[in-house]
């Protein structure tokens, strides 16, 4: 088994309802929670996936930008922060 681990910048948009939008600009891909802690969660596991998938299937995939590059485009209602994933392959 091999193990991997990949690091990329997710913008975290908090609703009227204080539930939260997330988004991997890299990655073109987003999810939703209920609460920030839900949202975090379902990034991580929304990230496990998308990896899991593009290794098992030699799928390429954008590197990550630097989070500096998000931060000075965020409002008052986003906040931009790493989210991390950990995979294990076969190989």
């Amino acid at each position: 088994m091999k193990k991997f681990q990949f690091l990329y910048p997710a913008i975290f948009v908090r609703d009227e309802d204080d539930s939260y939008q997330v988004f991997f600009p890299d990655l073109n891909i987003y999810t939703d929670g209920k609460n920030s802690c839900e949202a975090y969660m379902y990034a991580k596991g929304l990230l496990e996936v998308y990896f899991s998938y593009a290794l098992k299937y030699e799928i390429e995939y954008n590197k990550p930008t630097d989070l500096e590059k998000f931060l000075p485009q965020c409002k008052d209602n986003e906040l931009v922060m790493f989210v991390d994933a950990i995979v294990e392959t076969k190989e």
